[in-house]
């Protein structure tokens, strides 16, 4: 099956434009899950504006299949099975699978079986609760006196057995073990992917939020404006506005012609100094077809947004915005293309009207929002679907249920943590929480927010909590538990534990998630252990207090984890010229966790902590690494945007060595020893670096992060003792000399990223080498005089290890790559990025586990038809103005794929999506093939063209052509009408050309 993703009807689901009333048809059985999981289920899909038949009738009348649910059936595009303990009782629903069934294999109905807490080898073998219903209605086969009826029934059950034993056949999804609410999330997921619907993940829950869920589609979808449209969302922090705007948006971003929601606002502003950069580099990328090159003022990338802007009809949500430089620094100044909708969260009334676009002289139409709490029915229905997967409360439960919500009063997220906090639990424990809570000073949100973190069943999960909030949010996982680990903390099943209770959550780039207000609690935790003396607290976040007790010289051996980040002082006026004295650290003897970045330094470095495991000092001034600093137990270090000129002892040039020898002693010598313990070692962006060695001892280094590092000339070749490597990230170290003989050496490694690595002026061969490990690439020279001194071509020994691969930005050419990749079969994912690739090398198909494959701006691509079977995602976005690419071909046998892409990187002569779409020249049609269209006199086409408005490229002129669909003609001509369409109109063209899917 392939989904086209990139353009598909945003606001709703588009069954009817296929002929289907329906996106889902449930079957069910009442008996078991119609008030249950069936009803949460249901409710999901349509709150995410998926069309879901559901029967309302709880009693079967008759023997045959009502018409209406046939009906219903047969014009549904997916059903979903809830197979449950009675499901085979009801003759009803056994009719229902076999007609679905029939769907199937007749119009490619998507089915997914749910096995609601039953065996699927009961289901195909008639075994427990299946068998009995079975044997029941055979017993009713055989008491029927009538020889007809006997007879259809004897038909019946004989579809029925085969029904059940192909549904227990196909890939399904089994609740046992899971949160049913998590479950029903995937389900929901899982049907956006198949019906390739706009959302990567689905939406939120949203209970009690209809009024505002309309209020805010109405305003959305109202056209009468000819300027821009802002709404600005208010409401206290955990009302729902993010989750409100995260919904709307999900479900109509497809309807622009670009859009983009920025999450977090002011959090990764007041945490980074480069924060509103980053983001405003995410708004440029998201809205405008060419990747932006990365700039280091504000003010240049505002004027890069106001320049799309005004240019395009765009939807943007700006999320949790708490100052008008942050509104200003993103929405500029000039104005908006007329159309555009702006959506902006915030819990200040003030800010929107008083930013610089309310300053011009068309102002934008304001609109605004408040969220209030929920009533007291929406309330219960959030806390016990949060608590029983249900809307009403168990038995038994009632009473306490009601002094919970009454307790919450009607706060989302209140809610949401105490019902996640009680799931499972008996009714003695609820009635001992709300007696705790009514106790508690302070507000209900507040006080259910550290309820739920008393709940934490250890020290060491309340530990854990409190170095995240202070130090990891935003941080990878993986590195996250690295560094933990080693501070003594249980990570793994303590991350488990913030997940259930609502207290983390982990993003789709592996990042650690926290909503703000669990952040602030964790933070005023403590805070608490001191309020008015920092240095006797066991964690300083705050770069102003971290400032003012190093500078008073006030640190305890209380302080575990300290950050101090200068930039982000400057910003506060604070005194650029401050000299860090290191006997400032010399009392914290427990500190484990330290950034100084941007920090000047002087004296002794021992005076720095023997418990350090994490130490971050970006913009650190030294030419070297000092050897008097205490790193026996360190376990990651961040040294970049440094000056740093060498690390460690580089053995691979003796000549180099001796030389470095003479230098001043600051440098690691042979008789001061690298820190063995170090598992992650990041020198990006250090432009000075110009060798690394030393590998022999740091025998558990797992990450080598190396990016930009553009003087890096040598890497030791002791490298090969780094047996636990598993992550190397060289992108754009393009002066480094021994980068094959380096790359060989890697014996274990799982990622890796060599980016702009300057491998333009090799071709790639397989050499015929004996090797169990590795797979041996030749990089031979096309370009002589381009080619490196130092070799007439070389050979790169790929680790079989691999399962993610980047040669992005090289500038290889399809020519470059070998006829075969097979041995490198664990590899899951390949970036081609930004290469003059013409066609997919052949060897991509070669690769047997392959799952994500990204082509983004190879502007060249004409052609894609290698694709490996087991391939999930590919991605051919382009910003190119001149289209090439002609034709996509799947192969037969492919997993159900995911296809990213712009139409508008397709030649607008002639595409095609084998088996899916296709478009070609009138002219080139065999004639007897026209006249059986209708199409008679044909003397015109040598005469007549087409023009036609494409809005990312402007007016085009092209032969008349022939569009088939699913073997479906239709006829692409010119009239004066073509250079007028509407954005509306054009979007309807892109959904026929990109929704269909093939089984």
């Amino acid at each position: 099956m392939v989904v086209l993703s990139e353009f598909s009807e945003g606001s709703s689901s588009s069954s009817s434009t296929h002929g289907h009333r329906y996106d889902v048809f449930l079957s069910f059985r009442g008996l078991d899950t119609r008030n249950s999981f069936t009803a949460y289920l249901h409710k999901a899909l349509v709150d995410a504006n998926i069309t879901t038949f559901l029967d309302d009738e709880e009693i079967e009348t008759g023997e045959d299949l009502k018409p209406e649910l046939a009906s219903a059936i047969k014009a549904s595009r997916a059903s979903v099975i809830v197979l449950s303990k009675n499901y085979a009782s009801s003759s009803w629903c056994l009719d229902e699978l076999v007609l679905i069934l029939k769907q199937r294999v007749k119009s490619n109905q998507i089915v997914i079986p749910v096995f609601y807490h039953v065996e699927p080898t009961h289901v195909r073998k008639q075994q427990s609760s299946f068998g009995d219903a079975m044997a029941k209605h055979r017993r009713m086969m055989e008491a029927e006196t009538d020889e007809n009826k006997r007879s259809q029934w004897d038909q019946k059950i004989d579809r029925w057995n085969k029904a059940l034993k192909e549904v227990a056949d196909l890939k399904g999804k089994d609740v046992t073990g899971r949160l049913e609410m998590e479950f029903i999330e995937e389900i929901v997921q899982d049907i956006y992917h198949r019906l390739r619907l706009p959302l990567n993940s689905p939406l939120p829950l949203l209970i009690g939020m209809e009024d505002s869920i309309t209020f805010v589609t109405s305003w959305l979808k109202d056209a009468s404006s000819h300027t821009t449209d802002i709404l600005t969302i208010l409401g206290m922090g955990g009302i729902g506005k993010t989750s409100l705007s995260k919904y709307v948006y999900g479900l109509h971003c497809r309807e622009f012609e670009k859009s983009s929601f920025i999450g977090n606002i002011s959090r990764r502003c007041d945490e980074k100094f480069s924060g509103l950069l980053e983001l405003q580099k995410q708004l440029v990328d998201d809205i405008s077809k060419a990747r932006s090159i990365k700039v280091h003022e504000v003010s240049i990338y505002t004027s890069k947004i106001e320049n799309v802007v005004t240019r395009k009809k765009v939807f943007l949500v700006l999320d949790d915005v708490d100052s008008l430089h942050q509104l200003d620094s993103l929405l500029g100044s000039k104005g908006f293309h007329p159309g555009s909708k702006v959506i902006i969260t915030t819990k200040d009334a003030w800010l929107t009207e008083s930013c610089a676009l309310f300053k011009t002289n068309v102002k934008p139409n304001h609109a605004k929002h408040f969220l209030q709490v929920l009533d007291e029915t929406a309330s219960r229905e959030l806390l016990c679907f949060h608590a029983f997967m249900s809307y009403t409360p168990k038995a038994n439960y009632e009473e306490v249920t009601g002094n919970f919500v009454k307790y919450c009063e009607g706060h989302p997220m209140a809610l949401e943590v105490l019902g996640k906090s009680l799931h499972n639990r008996d009714v003695a424990y609820w009635e001992d929480w709300i007696k705790q809570l009514t106790k508690e000073p302070g507000s209900p949100i507040d006080n259910v927010l550290r309820m739920s973190f008393n709940s934490l069943p250890s020290t060491n999960d309340k530990d854990l909590f409190k170095h995240i909030a202070c130090f990891f949010v935003g941080k990878d996982r993986d590195v996250t538990e690295t560094i933990l680990e080693a501070c003594n903390i249980n990570i793994r099943s303590g991350i488990t534990n913030l997940v259930d209770r609502c207290l983390l959550s982990i993003g789709s780039n592996n990042e650690l998630m926290m909503h703000q207000l669990l952040q602030n609690m964790g933070r005023f935790i403590v805070h608490q252990e001191s309020p008015h003396k920092p240095w006797k607290r066991s964690r300083l976040w705050c770069h102003e207090e971290s400032f003012k007790v190093l500078k008073q010289n006030k640190g305890t051996e209380n302080v575990l984890g300290l950050v101090l980040d200068m930039r982000m002082l400057e910003k506060k006026k604070f005194h650029a010229s401050f000299e860090l004295k290191t006997d400032a650290l010399s009392n914290m003897d427990n500190l484990m966790l330290l950034q100084l970045n941007y920090v000047q330094t002087t004296g002794p470095y021992e005076n720095f902590s023997e418990e350090l495991r994490w130490l971050c000092m970006h913009g650190f001034t030294l030419k070297s690494i000092p050897s008097d600093l205490p790193m026996d137990n360190l376990v990651a270090l961040d040294m970049s945007y440094s000056n740093i000129e060498s690390f460690g002892i580089c053995y691979s040039n003796p000549q180099r060595l001796q030389k470095r020898q003479k230098l001043s002693t600051g440098f690691f010598l042979e008789d001061k020893r690298l820190p063995r313990s170090l598992k992650i070692l990041n020198l990006s962006f250090c432009q000075q670096l110009h060798s690394l060695g030393g590998f022999d001892q740091l025998p558990a280094l797992e990450r080598l992060i190396l990016i930009d590092c553009i003087g890096l000339l040598d890497v030791c070749e002791s490298i090969e003792q780094c047996v636990e490597l598993v992550h190397v990230d060289l992108s754009y170290c393009n002066k480094l000399e021994n980068l094959p003989r380096i790359i060989g050496m890697l014996k274990k490694v799982k990622t890796l990223l060599i980016e702009g690595c300057n491998l333009s002026e090799s071709r790639i061969h397989i050499k015929d080498i004996d090797s169990p490990e590795k797979n041996i690439v030749t990089f031979s020279p096309t370009i002589p005089e381009a080619t490196p001194t130092y070799s007439k071509f070389f050979t790169i020994s790929l680790p079989r290890s691999l399962l993610s691969l980047s040669l992005a930005n090289n500038n290889l050419s399809t020519e470059s790559f070998p006829m075969d990749f097979s041995s490198l079969s664990m590899l899951k994912e390949l970036y081609l990025d930004d290469n003059p690739i013409v066609s997919l090398p052949y060897c991509v198909k070669s690769l047997p586990r392959l799952e994500s494959l990204s082509m983004v701006n190879c502007n060249l691509l004409t052609s894609a038809d290698h694709l490996p079977h087991t391939l999930t995602y590919l991605d051919l976005h382009s910003n190119s103005n001149k289209p090439l690419l002609q034709k996509v071909v799947f192969d037969p046998e492919m997993s159900p794929l995911e296809l990213s892409v712009d139409w508008k990187m397709f030649a607008t002569s002639s595409f095609e999506f084998e088996g899916l779409v296709k478009t070609q020249p009138m002219a080139c049609i065999d004639e007897k093939l026209l006249h059986s269209l209708g199409w008679t006199k044909l003397d015109f086409l040598n005469e007549r063209r087409v023009q036609t408005d494409v809005w990312f490229s402007g007016p085009k002129e092209s032969e008349i052509q022939v569009y088939y669909e699913f073997g479906i003609f239709s006829t692409i001509y010119g009239g004066e009408r073509d250079a007028e369409l509407d954005y509306g109109e054009k979007q309807w063209a892109i959904n026929i050309i990109y929704n269909p899917i093939i089984s």
